[in-house]
């Protein structure tokens, strides 16, 4: 799968080697420092290439956005048209720029900003550093990378990205409804938690219920 890169910082560049890794072919684009985009270009290999964020828009089945809250304006208006681009939002609502509305998810956000896409958000409540640990895990260990979008297809076919990477995709609904998995860290949220998916159902249905998560569980 061809697979276009707006944003090499910590969780998009990881998302880009894991997605490598698997055998799709990553388009890197978006960096303050240039050297950047090459020096994971040259760590990646012959799965990735560097250009503009059009380019990598044009490129991609899949788009994953992975910029700082801030830089969102400026990313969107380098990358142009997402019409009927399956875009993954990797980003959490921290630092300044345009903020969700009391009750509004960041998720709704910035579907709304992205216009034309088919929006999904995921690969955001995991720090960088432990998702690149735990994408070699097999078996009941696997970790869970949350999903939500409002496009059944669209996270049909990032579930099979994120699963070739070497995490467990789970559907949180909607975005309209998946405050759980965004930031901050806190009671009663997924964001900064780590899952397995022998516990992922119990908190996937009570998402669906409007009804309180179970407690974050512990893993040896």
């Amino acid at each position: 799968m061809k697979i276009g890169m707006i944003g090499a910082g910590r969780i998009g560049g990881n998302c880009a080697r894991q997605a490598a890794k698997a055998g799709h072919h990553v388009m890197l684009s978006f960096a303050r420092d240039p050297a950047k985009l090459e020096s994971l270009r040259e760590e990646i290999g012959e799965n990735a290439s560097i250009s503009s964020p059009a380019d990598a828009v044009a490129f991609g089945e899949i788009v994953i956005f992975s910029v700082p809250w801030s830089a969102i304006p400026e990313a969107l208006a380098q990358a142009g048209d997402f019409a009927g681009k399956v875009v993954i939002d990797t980003t959490n609502q921290f630092g300044s720029g345009l903020m969700p509305q009391p009750g509004q998810t960041a998720a709704a956000l910035n579907a709304q900003r992205m216009r034309g896409a088919r929006y999904v958000k995921s690969f955001n409540t995991l720090t960088a550093g432990f998702q690149k640990q735990a994408a070699g895990r097999d078996g009941a260990t696997r970790v869970v990378q949350w999903v939500c979008g409002d496009d059944p297809a669209a996270k049909q076919l990032v579930a099979g990205l994120i699963q070739g990477m070497g995490y467990v995709p789970v559907d949180l609904g909607g975005t309209a409804t998946c405050e759980v998995m965004e930031a901050p860290r806190r009671p009663g949220a997924v964001y900064g938690e780590e899952y397995r998916a022998q516990d992922a159902q119990a908190v996937d249905d009570a998402v669906q219920a409007g009804a309180p998560i179970p407690p974050t569980p512990r893993y040896e």
